[in-house]
């Protein structure tokens, strides 16, 4: 083999190594990026007192990258909602040792008003309202619960219809062990008071199923007697 030979092989296998190398850059720069697009729910369980809750509004307030808007609360737990801010998440726990810090991610229901037949348009602006419960102390009934949501959009399409008839821009249910977090974004300056009506009005199967998924949810801690849901208000 010539010596040229010999300089054209190793010049074609350094070019292939740096074609290599370049995906895997371009892979991880991808799904960096994806990352920050993200939907999370960070939820911080402080045990209680003026002052425990006094450190946490001092500490989003200094950080710029939480938006003041993405925090909400119900009694002792803080939550803050929005995209990319998993990347945060390490630095919250360490911040808040004595605090339950945790994690949700990666929603297992994701309804979006893009898929609504009607329309194919989101709205602008958007007001996010979070919800809480807990699913039943039975793992049978959870991965029945999670099965359920799983196949709503084809055995039960009168759910995200009625989603839809409502002006839900986006629904979002994540989980963190047996705690659920329900995210319903609707059109900014609308009232989940009024729309909510509307994803049962002519529409029986909806009623059906909120009746089937109520044996799959109890109240948090601190609830209150044959309370299930609760609302987290924005700070």
């Amino acid at each position: 083999m010539t010596i040229v030979k010999i300089y054209n092989n190793l010049i074609i296998k350094y070019l292939c190594i740096l074609l290599v190398v370049l995906g895997l850059l371009c892979g991880s720069i991808k799904s960096n990026a994806q990352a920050l697009k993200k939907p999370v729910v960070i939820e911080i369980i402080y045990q209680g007192g003026a002052t425990e809750q006094d450190k946490l509004l001092s500490f989003c307030a200094k950080q710029t990258f939480i938006d003041a808007h993405d925090i909400y609360q119900w009694k002792n737990h803080f939550v803050i909602y929005g995209d990319g801010y998993k990347r945060f998440y390490e630095q919250i726990k360490t911040a808040f040792k004595n605090c339950t810090v945790k994690l949700y991610q990666d929603p297992f229901y994701d309804f979006e008003r893009t898929n609504c037949s009607t329309e194919k348009k989101s709205a602008l602006r958007l007001d996010n309202i979070l919800l809480t419960a807990n699913l039943v102390a039975n793992p049978k009934m959870q991965q029945e619960y999670l099965n359920y949501h799983k196949t709503q959009f084809e055995k039960w399409p009168q759910v995200s219809q009625g989603f839809c008839n409502a002006k839900f821009q986006r629904l979002l249910v994540f989980k963190n062990g047996r705690q659920l977090m329900l995210i319903i974004s609707i059109p900014k300056g609308e009232s989940l008071d009024k729309l909510n009506p509307l994803t049962t009005k002519n529409n029986p199967r909806v009623d059906e199923w909120n009746k089937i998924m109520s044996k799959y949810q109890e109240g948090i801690p601190g609830t209150k007697k044959g309370e299930t849901w609760v609302f987290f208000k924005p700070v």
